[in-house]
């Protein structure tokens, strides 16, 4: 086997949790392929430099070994390499996530009538200023 398919390479190495989500992904553009957006279909070789955007982070990813099979979580991660940049940039990335939640006080139970009254105000507002 030389190459295989994308959605499926990505659900094989653990970055989305079925095809379908896969394929999504690679619809709006959120992976790419040696610098070009992929499709679903488009052929993984090996060798091969993907950016996989998903909810984990950021990930730049050189592919090592393609898999038909999705299997344990050790295995998936024999499939790529990812770059140092990339690993540094995520981490970076999630310490300043948990630094802000220091300071963010969490909310207390469900908005009011008159929170979420604001709340879709302002959403329309941010998309009309678009």
């Amino acid at each position: 086997m030389t190459s295989m398919r994308m959605d499926k390479w990505l659900w094989a190495a653990r970055f989305f949790k079925t095809r379908a989500l896969a394929a999504r992904a690679c619809e709006l553009g959120r992976i790419q392929s040696n610098g070009q957006p992929a499709k679903a279909a488009r052929e993984v070789r090996i060798g091969d430099m993907l950016r996989v955007i998903n909810e984990g982070g950021n990930f730049q990813v050189e592919v090592l070994l393609l898999s038909q099979v999705r299997g344990p979580a050790s295995v998936a991660q024999t499939l790529y390499r990812e770059t140092e940049a990339s690993r540094e940039s995520r981490l970076k990335a999630s310490e300043e996530r948990k630094a802000a939640q220091q300071f963010e006080a969490p909310p207390k139970g469900r908005p009011s009538k008159r929170d979420r009254r604001r709340i879709i105000q302002f959403r329309q507002n941010m998309t009309a200023g678009e």
